[in-house]
């Protein structure tokens, strides 16, 4: 019940998370047009301040990739067919800040909160299949280079890269949960490589940002039991679609 309750939100939530981006993206969309047909400048001094924050939210589809080990080839898994990862939603929330560091590039921190459901389905011989739901709560903390294109009346792109600590947000599991579940460790690393473009309004600067996260790390718990038996390495990979919001200079 737990689980089919946090599926549900999550798909609720990341519903309404999307079709805000996309209702806003048409915006950006519009914008673009606009600028083409040279309307006011809007916040010609924003690059002249070395600080800049806001906030971001966004929608991303997560899913593992996993590497058999040695054992999934001896009989004793002669039961068990193929190992398959899906691809989940779910969204973010977090903050911007900017630091300016030469006229093209800014150092940027996006602390965020993250809302995870993946799943993996243990396919048998026999045609039954066992589902296995990880639901998870992650405290990201990008920390990236951005480096941007000269501005064009009120538009300019950018690409993002730079790598994340992340951290679970959730307790540890008892021994019983353990011994029922694919157990995963609670720090990871992501490398984070993104694209993305900035529209200035009146008051603030509005982007759209397209952004893919790999893990680095073995997520693979110690603790063996029969999920993660057939598997020899587990990462997390996250494609995200985001909207940020940044204040102009005062």
């Amino acid at each position: 019940m737990r689980t089919t309750n946090t599926r549900h939100k999550l798909g609720l939530y990341g519903g309404q998370i999307i079709l805000v981006i996309i209702l806003l993206c048409g915006l950006s969309k519009r914008s673009l047009s606009q600028g083409m047909n040279f309307q006011k400048l809007h916040l010609p001094a924003y690059d002249e301040r070395w600080l800049h924050y806001g906030f971001l939210m966004g929608a991303h589809q997560s899913f593992f990739r996993i590497d058999y080990n040695e054992a999934f080839t001896t009989p004793s898994f002669d039961s068990l067919h193929s190992v398959v990862p899906a691809m989940n939603a779910g969204f973010k929330l977090g903050f911007v800040v900017d630091f300016r560091l030469y006229q093209y590039l800014s150092l940027r921190l996006t602390p965020t909160v993250a809302f995870y459901e993946n799943e993996i389905r243990y396919r048998f011989i026999n045609g039954t299949s066992l589902l296995e739901t990880k639901d998870a709560t992650l405290v990201e903390l990008p920390i990236l280079l951005k480096y941007r294109s000269v501005r064009r009346n009120n538009t300019r792109m950018y690409l993002l890269i730079g790598a994340s600590p992340v951290i679970e947000a959730a307790g540890s599991k008892d021994e019983n949960d353990v011994q029922e579940r694919l157990t995963t460790r609670n720090f990871n690393v992501n490398l984070e490589v993104g694209v993305g473009t900035d529209i200035f309004y009146e008051f603030f600067k509005f982007a759209v940002e397209l952004r893919y996260s790999r893990g680095l790390r073995n997520l693979l718990a110690t603790k063996e039991n029969k999920f993660s038996a057939p598997l020899g390495k587990l990462t997390l990979h996250n494609i995200g679609l985001f909207i940020t919001f940044e204040g102009g200079p005062s």
